[in-house]
């Protein structure tokens, strides 16, 4: 559900306006990681590349493993939200969802989708893995919303 679909390899993404943020991540199982430094894209950038149509409320991100999240579109779409390639001054690595993984800092760190394989923009919330495993729908580590 976007007007300019596309296909974002290293040197694409790359190209892209580059930040680095400051943020604190929240794991669902109750600790917290306080001032990452991230380097990457903020998803703002991408939304203005890909032009979401109206109806496209959520977001479906899949991962290289076959792991999938779903995410409000409004959430995606947050200031601190980006998809990174670096943490801390270094390459993410790959145990850390690199080369490249989603950080949206308001929602718990499950939404932080590792290893980006694809986005989909779609009309209707879908749970991903860890939803139809018992987790809330988005995640927000302020209003406790770990499981549904």
């Amino acid at each position: 559900m976007v007007e300019r679909p596309v296909t974002l390899d290293w040197a694409t993404l790359m190209d892209l306006p580059q930040k680095t943020i400051r943020t604190d991540i929240h794991c669902v199982t109750t600790w917290s990681r306080f001032d990452n430094d991230w380097s990457g894209v903020a998803t703002r950038d991408l939304l203005d590349l890909v032009a979401p149509r109206d109806e496209a409320a959520f977001l479906i991100l899949h991962g290289y493993d076959g792991y999938t999240t779903n995410v409000p579109l409004a959430d995606f779409a947050a200031p601190d939200a980006m998809l990174v390639h670096g943490w801390q001054g270094r390459p993410l690595t790959r145990d850390h969802g690199g080369p490249v993984r989603l950080v949206i800092p308001h929602l718990y760190f499950w939404k932080s989708a590792k290893w980006i394989s694809a986005i989909d923009f779609v009309g209707a919330d879908a749970p991903g893995f860890w939803e139809v495993n018992g987790y809330h729908m988005r995640g927000d580590p302020w209003a406790e919303e770990r499981y549904s």
